[in-house]
């Protein structure tokens, strides 16, 4: 479909509940639409989000949700062949499109796009480069795969030139198996990094890549492109671009660097080095060296867009965070209940540090739902053992769906509690239930511990349950 609906016209969308599509839903019924959605997993936080802006969800998968007719269909990446509503669209010749390809059309349209890419960062450094940009009057557009704090919704039109966009490489559809990024005309690109994640659509590190060659491959000549020079992958494929490339991280011969970092509070203060020269301290509420990274990145994109550094220094002040990422949800005894989406094995022992070293004093509990693709997968069990054996006590839940990956490729989550056991004694447990894990720390769980929760999905509400629990 190359015209987009008129406004008022009928847009439905199946799988509606994911964190972009759901985001989607509200954007599109802002411009006018009226708007119709389905899914067969429905939970908070997007099916409160949802109820909350008018837009009801359908449950399950039927034909009858896409009769009458609508004037488009929108089609979620979750979506295979057999989907009922979406063999009723095939068989219908209803007008349809991808995720990414409605990003296109009813967001980006002729701005100028800056996509945030990598395997690791992609969220919180989209989220901190759309809030900079807008305290310097740059009014953009934003769409982001998570709950920025300073907007309260994870997408906004914007009436600037700029679009800033979370790219990632996961596939698009059924119907277009290419990485979601390629629909989004990057003209800036920052990538934070490139390390083998999706082993169910990638066959290895040389195969992602692949893809991140592509999106280096589209950035304009008179582009911008910030990369890590932390990760040899991304320098590699980085080395394809033909625009103006920046690195950052801790290389010495990074084009931007860090110095006099300190962490205190729940904030951090550093001062951003541009070929060894500072340019003087930055302060912002993000915790960990993964995040200093991050917020290093938008750093060296602002100022290759031109910004002044006193037009900078506001956002980065400001800048509230993103929910599900560190996101302290309630205390109890003394305890403290932490969220986050950590579910590679980099971002699990990334998020473990910068949690002991923000909260320095506090025992740190590690409670892990193997739910991803990749992390359901026996290729990291070594990798995942190692992360989580950085805090002092580990409770690792079983499988999230184990019967949809083979069971010979499945993980064991036994394994991996061996494998942390032996690093650090006695350290961590196996506990298959939500439920019973919230019993357990309960009973084990003493003032001053903190339980730093780590998954990609809903992990059957473990987060009420353990605040229940500690309150009984």
């Amino acid at each position: 479909m190359n015209q987009r609906p008129a406004a008022g016209s009928h847009i439905h969308l199946i799988a509606i509940c994911g964190v972009g599509m759901a985001s989607l839903a509200g954007l599109l019924q802002a411009q006018g639409y009226r708007v119709t959605g389905s899914d067969q997993n429905v939970y908070p936080p997007m099916s409160t989000y949802l109820a909350s802006i008018g837009i009801a969800v359908e449950p399950g998968f039927r034909a009858e949700h896409v009769v009458p007719h609508p004037d488009l269909v929108i089609i979620g990446n979750a979506v295979s062949r057999g989907n009922p509503e979406a063999e009723a669209v095939l068989a219908q010749n209803l007008p349809y499109m991808s995720f990414p390809q409605a990003l296109g059309e009813f967001l980006i349209g002729e701005r100028q796009a800056l996509v945030v890419a990598g395997t690791h960062g992609k969220t919180t450094t989209t989220a901190l480069a759309a809030w900079v940009l807008d305290q310097a009057g740059l009014a953009p557009g934003y769409f982001v795969g998570g709950v920025p704090v300073n907007y309260g919704s994870g997408w906004r039109t914007g009436d600037g030139n700029h679009v800033v966009l979370e790219g990632d490489e996961y596939d698009t559809a059924f119907f277009d198996k290419g990485p979601k990024f390629l629909h989004y005309r990057p003209r800036q690109v920052i990538l934070t990094s490139v390390e083998f994640d999706h082993a169910d659509i990638y066959r290895d590190l040389d195969h992602l890549k692949q893809s991140f060659r592509r999106l280096m491959e589209i950035i304009p000549q008179d582009g911008q492109l910030v990369v890590c020079g932390d990760y040899p992958a991304g320098l590699e494929v980085a080395a394809l671009a033909k625009c103006r490339t920046a690195a950052y991280g801790s290389a010495a011969d990074c084009d931007w660097t860090i110095k006099n970092l300190e962490m205190r509070s729940g904030r951090s203060f550093f001062e951003p080095c541009y070929r060894g020269s500072s340019e003087g301290r930055v302060e912002a509420a993000l915790i960990g060296r993964h995040n200093v990274q991050n917020a290093l990145a938008v750093y060296a994109m602002a100022r290759a867009l031109g910004m002044e550094r006193s037009r900078i220094l506001d956002g980065f002040a400001t800048f509230e965070g993103v929910k599900r990422r560190q996101e302290v949800r309630g205390e109890r005894r003394e305890v403290l209940v932490m969220d986050d989406f950590a579910h590679h094995p980099t971002a699990v022992r990334e998020t473990i540090d910068a949690v002991q070293q923000a909260y320095s004093g506090r025992r740190v509990w590690a409670v892990f739902e193997p739910r991803s693709a990749t992390s359901r997968r026996k290729i990291f069990e070594k990798e995942f053992a190692e992360a989580l054996s950085h805090a002092e006590r580990t409770i690792v839940a079983d499988l999230y769906q184990p019967e949809k990956i083979p069971e010979a490729d499945r993980l064991s989550v036994d394994r991996v509690v061996s494998g942390v056991n032996q690093l650090r004694v006695g350290s961590a447990l196996r506990i298959d239930r939500a439920e019973d894990i919230a019993e357990h720390l309960a009973q084990h769980a003493t003032a001053r511990d903190l339980i730093l929760v780590m998954s990609n999905g809903g992990f059957d509400g473990i987060h009420e349950k353990i605040l229940q629990a500690l309150a009984c």
